[in-house]
C-alpha cells in the first residue's frame, strides 16, 4: 500500500483513463481531441510505472526514469502534432479528421 491506499485504486483509474483515451481516440474526428487522447493513454501508462515501480521495488528508481522518458516523448508528439495541426488549419481551414485527405497520398 502507499500510504494505506491499495494498489488497484491505482490500477483502476489507471484502466479507466487508458479506456477513455482508447474511445477518444476511435471515436473522435477532431484532431485537437485526438491528440488530448494519446496524451491520456500515455498519462495511464505513466500511473502504471510508477505504481508498480512502488510496489515491486520501492527503493528503486526505474519506474520514475521511465515515466519521465513517456513524459518527454508526450511533450515532443504534442509539439510537433500541434504544428502540423496549425499548417493544417492555415492551408485547409479545418482540421477535422475526415475533411484532410489530400496528406494521405
Amino acid at each position: 500500500m502507499i500510504h494505506g491506499i491499495p494498489i488497484q485504486y491505482f490500477l483502476i483509474v489507471s484502466t479507466i483513463m487508458f479506456f477513455v483515451g482508447v474511445c477518444g481516440f476511435i471515436i473522435r474526428r477532431n484532431l485537437i481531441t485526438i491528440l488530448m487522447s494519446v496524451e491520456l493513454i500515455l498519462n495511464a501508462i505513466n500511473i502504471n510505472f510508477l505504481v508498480f515501480n512502488r510496489y515491486l521495488f520501492p527503493h528503486q528508481l526505474q519506474g520514475n526514469f521511465f515515466a519521465l522518458i513517456v513524459v518527454a516523448v508526450a511533450a515532443a508528439e504534442a509539439s510537433v502534432a500541434i504544428a502540423l495541426f496549425i499548417n493544417m488549419y492555415r492551408r485547409f481551414n479545418n482540421i477535422d479528421v475526415e475533411n484532410i485527405s489530400e496528406m494521405k497520398y
